[in-house]
């Protein structure tokens, strides 16, 4: 009787065991907010919506006291910049975060950037995040097609649609070369539908420019009716303004593409650095984001008002590996189809 009391409650202990791992409270990195002030100051390069970033910061130095230098433009325009700053070893950014993936695994490699796992690091979604905290997702870019809805226009369902002929002269999306979100588009697109896919959008004359806010500005003056690519927060934010848009959920999967944000080895302002990129995965900023229209890195967060759950949206896998090896390709073959 009591061997057999005995071998039940090993048995027991082994079961239980891989659920007490499972269960293990989460200990975030800790962050010397003291050593943060007295450094006084942090730069942020970043692709995140102007607005929205300069809202991030005013909260970050309202909460800390510490002054964000702020650098926005594209992904690709922001990288550019940062690793021309490596190669003159006259580095100024702390923190960075950019719709970028792919050329995270570069600067991962590279030795560019430090883990860090701050606090709210187990809120965010798996797949937007380094295991070991190289990076974590600020915010999650939705990606379809957008098209007004008041010109007469057959809607496209899915992205092999955009080819027909009668969308011709109709289009609009943005650049690779300065829209990073554009690169993980093109570079997926790509490899399932071939390059014939953006020949055809070509032939449709297709008209391209640098980002997806001019990408929303040239839809809501009405020079383009349909964007072969847009990001749903400009969408989101047109019809807010009374705008007669609609992001369209491609039948063959919409991109969800995180934005990492990373802390630059050997940054000026450590700390600062390091408080910066708490920062922004704290309520105040992951609350702000769906306002703005943007979905939230964090899966606690309920989506912008009136879109459906992530969860909900039929999704393109994305080969992020794929597309830091075949970036430069992919930006020269683009332009070789559209000069």
């Amino acid at each position: 009787m009591n061997r057999t009391l005995t071998v039940v409650c090993l048995a027991l202990l082994v079961l239980a065991a891989p659920a007490a791992a499972q269960t293990t409270p989460f200990t975030p990195d800790p962050v010397d907010l003291a050593a943060a002030k007295r450094e006084g100051a942090v730069t942020w390069y970043t692709s995140t919506p102007i607005g929205t970033a300069q809202k991030i910061a005013n909260l970050f130095q309202a909460e800390t006291g510490i002054k964000v230098e702020l650098f926005r433009s594209g992904g690709s325009a922001v990288l550019r910049r940062f690793m021309q700053e490596i190669d003159a070893r006259r580095v100024i950014a702390d923190v960075m975060t950019i719709s970028d993936p792919a050329e995270v695994i570069t600067l991962i490699k590279r030795d560019l950037v430090v883990p860090f796992r701050p606090r709210h690091f187990d809120k965010i979604r798996d797949e937007v995040k380094d295991p070991k905290g190289f990076h974590v997702a600020q915010r999650v870019n939705l990606v379809g097609i957008i098209a007004r809805t008041d010109k007469g226009v057959a809607l496209p369902k899915n992205w092999t649609d955009l080819v027909d002929p009668k969308y011709k002269g109709l289009m609009v999306m943005p650049d690779p070369s300065y829209t990073a979100i554009q690169l993980m588009v093109i570079g997926t697109l790509s490899r399932k539908y071939g390059w014939e896919f953006y020949e055809k959008l070509r032939a449709n004359e297709i008209m391209i420019v640098q980002s997806h806010q001019q990408v929303s500005e040239t839809l809501t003056r009405g020079e383009r009716l349909i964007a072969a690519e847009g990001a749903d927060q400009y969408s989101w934010l047109d019809r807010k303004a009374g705008h007669k848009i609609q992001t369209i959920w491609p039948t063959d999967g919409a991109f969800a593409i995180g934005a990492p944000t990373a802390v630059i080895k050997g940054a000026s302002h450590p700390n600062a650095a390091k408080a910066l990129a708490e920062f922004m995965i704290s309520d105040a900023v992951q609350k702000l984001l769906p306002g703005e229209g943007i979905y939230a890195g964090r899966s606690d967060v309920e989506p912008p008002a009136g879109n459906p759950p992530l969860g909900q949206i039929k999704l393109i896998s994305v080969d992020y590996d794929q597309i830091e090896k075949d970036a430069k390709n992919l930006k020269t073959r683009f332009n070789e189809i559209y000069q």
